[in-house]
């Protein structure tokens, strides 16, 4: 919601935006202005007229903001190489009713990366914090587009599993204390 550190902003040009917490697509009109109350790993939480959507950094010149830097790689990456540089796509990755990464959240169960003919593919086993959570699609798309701009990536899955259940404990530290948890 807003608050007084949000940003206002206007838009520059018609976006998609994805309503939060339903996760539905939508498009918003050049134009309309609201409020940024999160730009975090790229992507940016605002509130319009007493909604809030995300807007994914692939868009956000409709912000008039810069988008994100792409990944930094070796042309010629080990597999642990990948393994850093995809752990580190997914610390951009946030849930955008929460100011802290799905990594350090606990919500990255597994990230398995195997290699043939110097590609890349990646299977992720991911959770959220509620089995009901609106937005678990938005963030396995923000996961595999951040994965898919490391180069020679091929293909990215997230499963999306609920064995064993999310709980408080398998946040790091410094999550719990960002959301006062500690």
């Amino acid at each position: 919601m807003y608050n007084l550190n949000s940003e206002p902003f206007k838009l520059e040009r018609d976006v998609e935006a994805i309503v939060v917490p339903s996760g539905q697509s939508m498009n918003l009109p050049g134009g309309t202005v609201g409020y940024i109350t999160q730009s975090l790993g790229g992507s940016f939480t605002v509130f319009i007229d007493g909604s809030m959507f995300m807007i994914l950094g692939h868009n956000a010149d409709a912000l008039g903001k810069e988008p994100m830097a792409l990944p930094e790689f070796k042309e010629h990456a080990s597999l642990k190489d990948m393994e850093q540089a995809i752990w580190k796509q997914l610390e951009n990755v946030y849930d955008p009713e929460i100011p802290v990464s799905i990594v350090e959240l606990g919500l990255v169960y597994e990230c398995v990366v195997s290699e043939k003919a110097k590609i890349f593919d990646v299977k992720i086993e991911m959770t959220l914090t509620a089995p009901g959570c609106g937005m678990g699609d938005v963030i396995v798309a923000d996961a595999k587009a951040k994965i898919g701009l490391i180069p020679n990536i091929g293909e990215v899955s997230c499963e999306m599993v609920f064995d064993p259940p999310w709980d408080k404990n398998m946040m790091s530290d410094a999550a719990k204390l960002e959301t006062g948890m500690f």
